[in-house]
């Protein structure tokens, strides 16, 4: 026999029953979108008592592991003794009016549909690059592994549209989650009730969901994790991918202008670019459907980066055949419209130690110092004072960013900072050490040929710093870590 269903309150009825007959309640709108209209949750953080109920239902209701959390309760606390509080806020997609999962996703696997305005996500589409989940200020779409997809909260549509409430709203004893209609053109003027104590602010994709917050809400309230900073996932693939692409690049931008015949040199820059684009498929949960990443050139700086390496890598091929001077420049400039593309893509306000121009200086610096030296150990002479030059660049770019990064008021910098200098600080001392042995002083006193190895040895430690070491924007956490539950 199955189980009774909880139906939803109705006007004449304001709690819950048990039924066997579900019918519309007052948790769910009682009547059919507008024009101009979609749906969204509102929570309101007088009810909610932190039971999680809602975590354990959309796990249940979705099928996700126990680390993977669509719908999540964090806390904040702030106040002086004895008026102190701690509050509750539970949130899952903010199905936002302009999406940052969306805009950046290479496949398209993300539409907002025009029906319900709900963010939806294909699994089928995904070739889990997991770009969205760096775009998200919210941290609402999350990648599983075991899947090689990412999955996120889609208001439980297939419930809605038989008329039944969310997993999450259904289960939560306080009546704390709801869903409500939207009027799209008011919100978008208007959308100061979406901001919360613990929460990035709602302007920065449109938030929809509606927050009830306290009338007597502390001063200075903090997320109840906010001491607890911890590194980022290295990405190893995409750090040999992203160095050795600029290496390639730097290198036949040094053929180029030098307009010497090198076949060595080329045919070993085209491996290296080869070897660099093979390793950055080993980044996606479905790499045998890569291809798809050139759909979205149009919107997708990841679909650029495929599209203009793609392009740089064919034209190597026919410049290291044919050793034509005609061919040299447009491949080198292909090249950086490549570094250009991978740059781009992590200038996203999500993760704000990245978003910066010291990420698109680092990246050609990485090429205008590795490329040369790479050329310079194949035959090729390269003034050492060019070289020099770059490595010196390519250091003053990172101590500007660490102080752009200690001085900052944003509290994700000032963690990112925290990361470099506390945790990682012998790998930071150790990528400026060998960026002046051998981007530096080695070209200098004659030695460029060996100075190779301790400059590329340089750049790999900092993009494996530049990874660990971001801190994203995040809705608030539970004060014990799940490490520690």
């Amino acid at each position: 026999m199955p189980l009774p269903l909880l139906e939803r309150a109705t006007p004449d009825n304001p709690r819950y029953c048990l039924t066997d007959n579900p019918t519309p309640s007052g948790l769910i709108p009682l009547r059919a979108l507008e024009t101009g209209e979609q749906y969204r949750f509102h929570f309101d953080m007088t009810k909610c008592i932190g039971c999680k109920c809602c975590e354990v239902a959309c796990n249940e209701q979705n099928g996700n592991p126990v680390d993977i959390n669509w719908r999540r309760v964090g806390e904040i606390e702030g106040g002086a003794y004895p008026f102190t509080q701690r509050l509750y806020l539970s949130m899952g997609c903010n199905h936002c009016l302009d999406a940052a999962c969306l805009k950046g996703c290479p496949v398209n696997a993300y539409t907002k549909a025009t029906d319900t305005g709900l963010v939806l996500h294909s699994a089928d589409a995904c070739i889990g690059c997991q770009y969205c989940t760096w775009n998200c200020p919210y941290g609402v779409p999350q990648y599983n592994p075991e899947r090689g997809v990412v999955g996120k909260c889609d208001m439980c549509y297939h419930r809605l549209e038989d008329s039944r409430e969310p997993a999450c709203v259904n289960a939560c004893p306080e009546s704390a989650i709801q869903i409500e209609i939207v009027n799209i053109a008011e919100w978008r003027a208007d959308h100061q009730a979406g901001n919360a104590p613990g929460m990035p602010p709602a302007e920065q994709t449109i938030s929809t969901t509606r927050i009830t917050l306290p009338s007597n809400l502390s001063a200075g309230l903090e997320k109840a994790d906010h001491t607890r900073v911890h590194p980022e996932h290295p990405h190893w693939p995409l750090v040999f991918m992203t160095v050795l692409t600029q290496l390639s690049v730097g290198s036949f931008l040094s053929l180029a202008v030098s307009g010497v015949v090198r076949p060595l040199a080329s045919f070993a820059a085209l491996l290296v670019a080869m070897i660099a684009l093979g390793a950055s498929t080993l980044h996606l949960g479905r790499p045998a459907h890569a291809y798809r990443a050139l759909r979205m050139w149009k919107r997708s700086w990841l679909s650029r980066e495929v599209l203009m390496f793609g392009l740089f890598a064919g034209a190597a091929q026919v410049y290291a055949l044919t050793q034509s001077s005609a061919v040299a420049l447009p491949t080198a400039l292909l090249g950086l419209g490549g570094i250009t593309a991978s740059a781009f893509i992590y200038l996203v306000p999500a993760r704000p130690s990245w978003d910066s121009w010291t990420t698109v200086v680092d990246f050609h610096l990485t090429g205008l110092l590795l490329g040369p030296l790479f050329v310079n150990a194949l035959g090729l002479h390269v003034a050492p004072q060019f070289i020099a030059a770059a490595g010196f660049a390519q250091l003053l770019n990172q101590i500007l960013k660490l102080i752009r990064l200690t001085s900052s008021d944003v509290f994700e910098l000032r963690a990112s900072a925290r990361l470099l200098v506390n945790d990682f600080s012998t790998l930071f001392l150790l990528r400026l050490g060998l960026l002046v042995l051998g981007g530096i002083l080695l070209p200098v006193a004659g030695y460029a040929k060996v100075a190779l190895i301790p400059a590329l040895a340089a750049e790999l430690v900092s993009r494996y710093l530049f990874f660990v070491s971001v801190v994203p924007r995040n809705m608030a956490a539970s004060f014990i870590a799940k490490e520690a539950a």
